[in-house]
């Protein structure tokens, strides 16, 4: 039960949720004949925005649970490092490539933009701090339990 008040289960649920979401499902989508590029832009606007979302509310239950597991202090600027990359894609990069797929849509290009690589960046970092949280947290966790 000692692994219910470690932070890793959120981390690596949150991890396969942004992982098969970014690297999986979109790819996909883009790869599907009968897809236009519009209908795929779209599809990926909501996704991603349902995704955002989604992880907010995951980085609160990790807070949460970094606090429960007494962990604070190894764990904290990794959650603040996280914390910043979701206001950083709610408030800047989601928006930004919303407008941009509203271009597409109404058919005109978009002039060339670094906010795609950005967000893409920051999604490769996100899931590296994730994946670092979790198993931190279970080698904190196996530590503990043999009492080092």
């Amino acid at each position: 039960m000692a692994i219910i008040k470690s932070p890793a289960w959120i981390s690596f649920i949150w991890f396969g949720m942004t992982a098969g979401i970014s690297m999986l499902a979109t790819p996909v989508r883009f790869s599907v004949a009968t897809i236009t590029r519009p209908i795929a832009l779209d599809v990926g606007r909501s996704v991603f925005a349902a995704l955002n979302k989604a992880e907010f509310v995951a980085l609160i239950i990790l807070l949460i649970m970094v606090r429960i597991s007494g962990q604070s202090r190894t764990l904290l600027a990794a959650c603040i490092g996280l914390a910043m990359i979701l206001m950083a894609q709610a408030v800047w990069l989601l928006p930004e490539l919303a407008a941009r797929t509203d271009l597409i849509i109404a058919g005109i290009t978009p002039p060339p933009s670094i906010v795609h690589s950005a967000y893409s960046v920051l999604e490769l970092t996100k899931l590296a701090l994730l994946f670092w949280l979790g198993f931190r947290s279970l080698q904190a966790l196996a530590n503990k339990e043999n009492g080092v």
